[in-house]
């Protein structure tokens, strides 16, 4: 009698109310391990990690439920949440003893940036100031403001008995499992589930998002946010008001935390859901908007960066100014810290550097680099990673021009060309931007990887479809690519009796071997093609 009203109740229990008993107990247990590894007074801390983590979980629940509630992505989604919250940890442990003697890694952080942001945080929370303040630019660190604000709310509110870095790490995990969610419904609805599975994919499990999204960085925050704009455009036809909300949610975030990203964000997805529209009617207070909120963004955008000018001008000359000054001083700091770019550099002539540079740029982190790197093994580890991660992404990004280009619909054609353009856009402006620089210039790539992982997935499965032989001959150029400097950093760094290449020459050969490859390729399929 009693077994059985004991399994009626079960039974009368809704999926909502499993899923809070679930995610309350998995929030306090979590908690309870986080709190007492942190240091603090522990029933603070296990109230503070168990709140966001509940919060957090429970959002990504509703998201995970209203998406179809498959075990595929539920383990997404569980992965891009405690990868980041692991690796966070870990670090935070093997820094201080393993990383290099400075500031950041003493006290577990893998940025610079993140260290004094965070600290800065905590200052101001204990302050008696006002968290506006985190806005000021005349006593700021944080170049926007936004993520020094969120992180000094949590800490005055939340953790006011002590620095708590693995609280803003939470928060940015489970930010980034968000983004993933509602990527995942939008791209479902645009092109189907099985790109919508493979760009999910990439989304939780990109090595640089991990890092990012383990760290006090905002850029998990700024992906989520231009997630959340994408899913709002794709309920326009279902509830335009719904989508009003999303839109304007996702770019106030934006431009809390960047507005130069939220220029780029929102214009990029206005243009594309203009050309995907089966009727393009222009409304005026559409296309006023779009250009009222691009101008806004720069406007602060040029106001965020003035401070760091030698000489203030007006908004436009100070954003071209900063593009200048910071493009420059990257290029000076390749240059003098590399002494083969020295070398290529007074082999090519002065028009040639910026495009070198640019070129460079987008091979970091460069994969025979990063394994033949004599640093820290966290910091060499980590590198391998990120490394792999690019080279395995980079390949269908430049494969991508060729399912674009065989479209027969012109619309869809010109839809997808505008992503390939945003895309390669922002990869060429990151490395102008950052030059070679292994940090900085991956750091901004990966802010629109929402677009890189639809252009990734939508040509894998393509590829698939045709059975298409250019993915295979485009991957084993990329492995030319590899071996060859491969074989010269191995000279270069190992004890291996290696004969020493200059880089020109290793270059070189990349360009005939991938040369065979491609033209033999176009001429087999010529040859076939013939025959058939």
């Amino acid at each position: 009698m009693d077994s059985s009203h004991t399994d009626n109740k079960k039974a009368k229990l809704k999926p909502g109310h499993i899923d809070l008993i679930r995610n309350l107990a998995i929030s306090l247990g979590v908690g309870v391990l986080l709190s007492l590894l942190d240091g603090g007074i522990f029933w603070i801390g296990w109230l503070a990690y168990s709140a966001v983590l509940l919060a957090g979980l429970q959002i990504v629940t509703v998201l995970w439920r209203s998406s179809g509630g498959s075990q595929k992505l539920g383990l997404i989604l569980l992965l891009a949440v405690f990868l980041r919250l692991g690796l966070g940890m870990a670090f935070s442990f093997l820094l201080p003893r393993f990383g290099y003697d400075n500031g950041a890694h003493n006290v577990g952080y893998v940025y610079r940036d993140a260290f004094t942001r965070d600290t800065r945080a905590w200052e101001l929370a204990g302050s008696s100031d006002s968290l506006l303040s985190a806005f000021d630019k005349s006593t700021s660190i944080d170049q926007y403001g936004g993520m020094l604000f969120l992180s000094s709310t949590l800490y005055r509110f939340l953790s006011p008995d002590a620095h708590r870095p693995w609280l803003i790490i939470l928060v940015g995990a489970l930010m980034s499992a968000v983004g993933v969610a509602l990527a995942f419904r939008a791209a479902r609805l645009a092109w189907g589930e099985k790109s919508a599975f493979l760009m999910a994919w990439i989304l939780a499990l990109y090595p640089e998002s991990i890092l990012l999204g383990s760290a006090q960085m905002r850029e998990p925050f700024l992906m989520t946010f231009l997630a959340m704009s994408f899913w709002g455009l794709m309920k326009w036809k279902e509830n335009r008001w719904i989508c009003v909300a999303w839109v304007t949610g996702g770019l106030a975030g934006m431009l809390l935390f960047s507005p130069g990203v939220a220029a780029v964000g929102i214009l990029a997805l206005a243009v594309w859901f203009w050309l995907t529209a089966k009727e393009r009617k222009y409304f005026w207070w559409v296309v006023a908007g779009v250009v009222v909120l691009v101008a806004v963004s720069l406007l602060l955008l040029s106001g965020a960066v003035s401070g760091s000018l030698p000489i203030k001008g007006g908004p436009l000359e100070n954003l071209l100014n900063w593009l200048h000054y910071s493009s420059a001083w990257d290029a000076y700091l390749l240059e003098t810290h590399s002494g083969w770019v020295q070398n290529v550099f007074a082999i090519l002539p002065a028009s040639l550097h910026t495009p070198f540079i640019i070129v460079y740029g987008i091979t970091q982190p460069l994969l025979p680099a990063a394994i033949a790197d004599p640093g820290v093994w966290p910091l060499r580890v980590l590198g391998i990673l990120r490394s792999l991660g690019w080279y395995a992404l980079v390949p269908f990004l430049i494969y991508s021009v060729r399912p674009i280009i065989k479209m027969r619909e012109s619309r869809e054609r010109l839809a997808w060309l505008w992503l390939l353009i945003v895309a390669w856009g922002w990869i060429i402006l990151s490395s102008a931007r950052a030059g070679g620089d292994q940090w900085d210039n991956p750091r901004y790539r990966v802010i629109l990887l929402l677009f890189q992982a639809v252009l990734a997935s939508f040509s894998l499965v393509w590829a698939r479809q045709v059975s298409d032989r250019w993915l295979g001959r485009l991957l084993a150029v990329e492995g030319v690519f590899l071996l060859s400097f491969g074989y010269w950093y191995a000279g270069r760094y190992s004890n291996l009796p290696l004969k020493q290449l200059h880089v020109l020459v290793i270059i070189g050969l990349i360009v005939i071997v991938s040369g065979v490859i491609l033209v033999g390729g176009w001429i087999s399929d010529r040859l076939r093609a013939r025959r058939a």
